[in-house]
């Protein structure tokens, strides 16, 4: 503790009041009174620098604003003569005891007369020095009435008061307040104080976050933060009439280690807490992306292989918080039980016998005996099982005894047979598997049983794409699965519905969501690091050969379906036939489809899109029909291209004659032809052959159901088209998903762009005659594009929170196409960030011919077929290292 030296201020007082002359006396006083907090602060911020834990500071803190606050009342009191009773009392989180660094003060003036012209000079007097001096300070003048009256109307100020602490002034009047008030207070509003609290306690939480695993948590109001906490001393001291964790362990509420357990919780917060508020420059209590990188640094944490340090804090962070939330849980579900604890003793009318060792009561898993799962541990899972079977919630007694058991969880329990199969069935079961899981994870039941769930328990990916903690993500993809089981998505995604109720075997449906990024655990390159682990994983739970191939096939593979169809050109048929290839057998496919979406589904409430669920259901019904049908043989190429033109001219032959048709059919690539069903080309051909002499010519039709607009663009080709285009789309805050740029033999350009953003399209129409004018007075030669692009940048404001930086790649693959080189860039989403690289890649004499754009939070990839002037794939090593270096210092800047 630090000794706090008031003695600076000592002459000052007895100056004051020798003279009777405050007025004389404020400024040198508040001079002196500000030296003294500066000092003072200073000293404790250099013994939190130096390693001091989180309770000394606040308690330093806490005696620093005592003193302060004492000194400060006696020096305004100096010249008044007289004097009429009047204390000082702490409320909130100064009551408590718990003073961070910008944490305000909440004073109450508990007087006798409210409006009495001393009260009134004293609090003013008061007031405006701790304002001087910089200080928030909320404040009250109340007496007897005022207090009942304000506990009765408003819950908060009702809080506050079980909070309150005598820091000076009339100690008789405060032991009268201690004596009468209080006690009247907690009385008066016992009966409704826990209903209310716990509507407060979901609402908060509801607003700052429902769990403990949100990307910047919010360290005082989210779940397992400090207001957990607090909200267990509050219900203790209603409900018992105690005031600390001690009465609770006198009165056999909680026991000695879940008040040792409570007291270094408190402790952890409030040192992140302390150096939060050190970090910033007024009150704060989210951990934003740059707060969690400085606090990580202070707290020592080092990179590793394995982890970045921030990612290492965040993962002890987040275990902490989850310990306060099973915590406050417990205590707060033990004390809503306890009055209803005498009526449930001997009441069995409504108890039903369920299994050997089990009995439901209203809707509880109850035990017959105590030491059930000391005789039985596998009894556990079987507890798990009968919630699952007869929908019942899980008693708190059957939680409290599966947490004191968990270290009876070992080898054996791992490879028991009975085990095994009951936990299979769960998963096979098909109805409420997600909250069962939820359920073993919340009791960290699931962390025993499979210890390889243990290393991506609240482990952290520092970016603003992934919302959840590994684990969390990983139980929202299993909740997934079962939502398409119980048929939430029968309408919108019957596909996935359909292909979901097919699986042979459930259970290995959802051991591959459980298991797709157990990798993680060890570091990078988590698919194949996650696949080597699934053989041990699969012995102890007895599968055969068959089944543990597949689930090893699927963790393995698991981000290709949507690496393939997010990022590769799904009209190029040797892609297809090489990812058919690799599925093996149907039910690989189906299975690795229902993953995908589940895990993208899973990452945040903004990644799934549409967009991708239509490139997903793209690349599995193309891929399902080449498996079916076999191999594809060029005689069969060359047919369909031939059946294609003929329905395409009889589509026409009402519009245009045959002679014309057949002209505008010679003129396109094969790629082309072979991309497009009949009635695409037929379309296409009409916005071509419907401009005439016009500049351009422009179609666009919105997909509603897949949430995305296609813009169809015919002109004479120019060099940098699409880069041209693509910058008037960023101008007009058109973000472009994907396009297949064409240019026709006689020199015709088609480009064919897909356009969305967040699940919607753009329909407004005066803003396509707008874009369509840009495009027109761009080829005439009236508009410079890179103008329209800067005025727009110039016009976004970043109202973003800063996010973890990530270093721009350029990747390139000459192997999944045969005519074109591919590459992957990626880099910070922003404004004109296509028209960017677009443009250098024609400024390189670089043709592109397919582009695809994926956004992934606030990052963007970007991938482009592209060959050389001459119509190439670019395989000289030296011309490929110098695109990727130009394009990576392009970005850079």
């Amino acid at each position: 503790m630090i000794l706090i030296d008031d003695s600076k201020l000592l002459p000052l007082l007895n100056a004051a009041s020798s003279t009777n002359d405050f007025t004389g006396h404020r400024d040198d006083f508040l001079a002196q009174a500000s030296q003294f907090l500066e000092h003072h602060q200073t000293l404790i911020r250099d013994r939190h620098r130096q390693g001091a834990c989180g309770a000394e500071i606040v308690a330093n803190l806490t005696a620093l604003t005592d003193k302060l606050i004492s000194t400060l009342f006696t020096f305004v009191c100096s010249d008044i003569s007289t004097m009429l009773p009047c204390t000082l009392i702490a409320l909130g989180g100064y009551g408590r005891c718990e003073m961070n660094p910008h944490s305000d003060i909440d004073l109450m003036f508990y007087v006798n007369d409210l409006n009495s012209p001393f009260t009134v000079q004293v609090s003013e007097r008061l007031l405006y020095l701790l304002w001087d001096l910089d200080l928030d300070v909320g404040h009250s003048v109340r007496d007897d009435d005022a207090c009942f009256t304000i506990a009765g109307n408003d819950l908060s100020a009702c809080t506050s008061l079980l909070d309150s602490r005598y820091i000076c002034g009339d100690e008789s009047l405060y032991q009268h307040y201690a004596s009468c008030v209080l006690p009247k207070i907690i009385i008066r509003n016992s009966h409704n104080f826990i209903r209310k609290k716990m509507v407060e306690h979901r609402r908060r939480l509801k607003k700052y976050g429902s769990s403990v695993y949100l990307l910047e948590p919010n360290i005082k109001e989210g779940e397992g933060g400090l207001r957990d906490l607090h909200t267990i001393l509050w219900i203790a001291k209603v409900k018992y009439k105690v005031d600390s964790l001690r009465g609770l362990i006198i009165k056999g509420l909680i026991t000695e280690p879940e008040a040792d357990e409570f007291m270094s919780s408190l402790d952890y917060l409030w040192r992140i807490r302390n150096e939060l508020h050190y970090l910033s420059p007024r009150k704060n209590e989210q951990l934003h992306f740059e707060q969690q990188e400085q606090i990580a640094n202070f707290l020592g944490y080092k990179n590793s292989k394995k982890a970045l340090a921030v990612e290492q804090f965040m993962q002890d962070y987040y275990a902490a918080t989850t310990r306060v939330e099973h915590l406050t849980s417990t205590l707060i579900a033990r004390a809503s039980h306890q009055e209803k604890k005498e009526q449930y003793v001997g009441d069995y009318s409504r108890r039903r016998n369920i299994d050997d060792g089990f009995y439901a009561l209203r809707g509880e898993l109850h035990l017959n005996r105590e030491e059930l799962f000391i005789d039985s541990p596998e009894t556990m899972m079987k507890a798990f099982q009968l919630v699952q079977r007869h929908h019942l919630d899980m008693s708190l007694q059957v939680k409290a005894l599966i947490r004191q058991n968990l270290h009876r969880i070992n080898d054996r329990f791992r490879r028991s047979r009975q085990v095994n199969t009951i936990f299979l069935d769960i998963l096979r079961h098909k109805k409420g598997v997600s909250d069962v899981l939820f359920q073993m994870h919340h009791l960290l039941f699931l962390n025993h049983y499979i210890p390889e769930f243990k290393r991506i328990f609240c482990q952290v990916q520092h970016d603003a794409y992934h919302i959840y903690t590994v684990d969390t993500h990983t139980l929202f993809a299993v909740k997934e699965i079962d939502q398409l089981w119980q048929g939430k998505y029968a309408a919108k995604k019957p596909l996935l519905t359909r292909l979901a109720d097919e699986i042979e075997k459930p259970e290995l449906m959802i051991l591959a969501v459980m298991m797709h990024d157990i990798g993680k655990g060890q570091g990078q390159n988590h698919c194949e690091k996650g696949a080597k682990i699934i053989p041990t994983i699969a012995r102890r739970f007895g599968l055969g050969k068959e089944d543990r191939q597949r689930l090893e096939f699927l963790v393995r593979q698991h981000l290709l379906m949507a690496h393939i169809s997010q990022r590769r050109d799904l009209n190029d048929p040797h892609l297809i036939l090489q990812f058919a290839q690799t599925m093996v057998s149907s039910e690989n496919l189906k299975m690795l489809y229902l993953l995908t979406f589940s895990d993208i589904k899973a990452v945040g409430p903004d990644v799934w899109s549409e967009w991708k669920g239509f490139l997903l259901k793209e690349l599995y019904e193309k891929s399902y029909a080449v498996m079916e049908k076999g191999n594809f043989q060029a005689d069969q190429y060359l047919g369909k291209i031939r059946n294609r033109k003929r329905e395409v001219a009889i589509i026409l032959s009402d519009d245009f004659n045959k002679k014309t048709i057949n002209e505008c059919l010679r003129n396109f690539s094969t790629r082309y032809l072979t991309s497009y069903r009949s009635c695409e080309i037929a379309n296409h051909i009409q916005v071509i052959l419907g401009r005439g002499s016009n500049t351009l010519a422009m179609q666009v039709v919105h997909n509603q159901e897949q949430s995305f607009t296609e813009v169809i663009i015919s002109t004479l080709n120019i060099p940098g088209l699409f880069s041209n285009i693509a910058g008037i789309m960023a101008a007009n805050g058109v973000n472009i998903l994907g396009a297949q740029i064409f240019t026709q033999k006689n020199g015709v350009a088609v480009d064919i762009l897909q356009v969305g953003r967040e699940g919607n399209i753009y329909n407004d129409e005066r803003k396509w005659k707008k874009i369509k004018q840009d495009l027109i007075s761009f080829l005439e030669g009236c508009k410079c594009v890179e103008d329209l692009v800067r005025k727009r940048e110039d016009s976004s404001l970043d109202l973003s929170r800063n996010a973890p930086t990530a270093v721009p790649c350029v990747e390139i693959d000459n192997e999944i196409s045969h005519e074109y080189t591919v590459f992957d860039i990626f880099a910070k989403d922003e404004v004109g960030l296509l028209y960017q690289m677009t443009n250098s890649l024609k400024n390189m004499g670089i043709n592109i011919s397919v582009s695809k754009i994926t956004t992934m939070g606030d990052h963007a990839g970007n991938t482009f077929y592209i060959q050389d002037i001459f119509g190439h794939k670019i395989i000289q090593s030296e011309k490929l290292a110098e695109l990727q270096q130009t394009l990576l210092d392009e970005l850079s800047e």
